[in-house]
């Protein structure tokens, strides 16, 4: 993980179905938290399962709900739901990215102003 600079992987098995993710987070409660041999530990043994995950050609606000709803850092995205063909993964870090770059400002103070006059009628 550090070498690839990702914070996460997915796990998947002999098919190359994905049927788990083990996340950095993962790593220090299972590992580290407990002073245990990475070495002797099995990736199956700390992997989070099962995995949540959506369709790439979801909207935005879908995933949103899916990661909250599952209470997930970490959202597979995939070709297709019933094949499960894994295409990358969505984190917390690119939702901000992702409304620092599409978020208009001045929209959002607009509906506010919006909303408080209706409310004071």
């Amino acid at each position: 993980m550090r070498d690839k600079n990702v914070s996460s992987l997915v796990v998947t098995d002999e098919n190359n179905t994905p049927v788990g993710i083990v996340t950095e987070r993962d790593l220090v409660r299972k590992i580290c938290v407990n002073d245990a041999s990475s070495r002797n530990t099995l990736v199956q043994d700390m992997m989070s399962s099962p995995l949540a995950t959506i369709d790439a050609i979801s909207p935005v606000e879908a995933a949103a709900d899916v990661m909250i709803q599952n209470k997930v850092r970490h959202l597979l995205v995939v070709e297709n739901n019933d094949i499960r063909k894994p295409l990358g993964i969505i984190t917390l870090t690119d939702f901000a990215g992702y409304l620092k770059e599409n978020l208009n400002i001045d929209d959002i103070n607009a509906k506010i102003l919006e909303s408080l006059e209706e409310n004071v009628k």
